[in-house]
């Protein structure tokens, strides 16, 4: 593979180019080292960037690229790969958890912020972001890949989206959106109980002894 097209798939490939546009966009305030709270405008501000950050960043445009890859898992194929996701998947689920909880003690606090204007702003913030991840399963499975299609992936993302929004108290967007995938809920909700320095991998083949028939 060239090095250089892989690397520049972030800003030219549309969806993707799509997706990091729009965390750029909604998160610009939490990098600005002049960036200051204190006034109801800009503690929205704030409020408005963690959700962008957790709900959407962390909690929706990772969900496609995770049930993919631990799918393949599941299927005895990359299994190396899909066994390094689990470990990725369980640290961005820690971080979703964190900033929900934290977005929550911000509204607890300081209710006044959580103004219905505000609360329809970030639902609206919330169902772009899903339908930026659903472009990008359509993109990325163009013809399905075992199983698996754009059409359940958005069954599955409408799903997530009515979890995130439940978690902050905003209403579901997409009654009766079912989870497809029930075992990517019993990846992410049960500890798994194995630090990767303590885990001895076996899955992997040299190059020169890989099969590509």
């Amino acid at each position: 593979m060239d090095e250089g097209a892989v690397f520049n798939m972030y800003r030219e490939v549309p969806s993707v180019a799509a997706k990091s546009a729009w965390s750029l966009k909604h998160t610009q305030s939490l990098a600005r080292p002049d960036f200051q709270t204190g006034t109801t405008e800009t503690d929205q501000e704030l409020l408005r960037n963690l959700v962008a950050f957790y709900c959407v960043t962390e909690g929706i445009f990772f969900y496609c690229g995770f049930s993919q890859i631990l799918s393949m898992g599941r299927r005895n194929k990359m299994t190396g790969v899909a066994e390094q996701f689990q470990y990725i998947l369980r640290d961005e689920s820690m971080h979703l958890n964190f900033g929900i909880d934290m977005i929550n003690q911000i509204k607890i606090e300081n209710p006044q912020l959580w103004t219905v204007e505000f609360q329809d702003e970030v639902t609206q913030m919330i169902i772009e972001g899903t339908e930026l991840e659903i472009a990008y399963a359509r993109d990325t499975m163009p013809r399905g890949v075992l199983g698996m299609n754009a059409a359940i992936m958005e069954e599955y993302l409408h799903f997530i989206c009515n979890r995130r929004l439940a978690q902050i108290g905003l209403k579901e967007q997409y009654p009766g959106a079912q989870n497809p995938f029930p075992w990517m809920s019993e990846i992410i909700d049960l500890r798994k109980e194995k630090n990767f320095f303590e885990t001895r991998v076996t899955e992997y083949q040299v190059g020169g002894a890989l099969s590509w028939d």
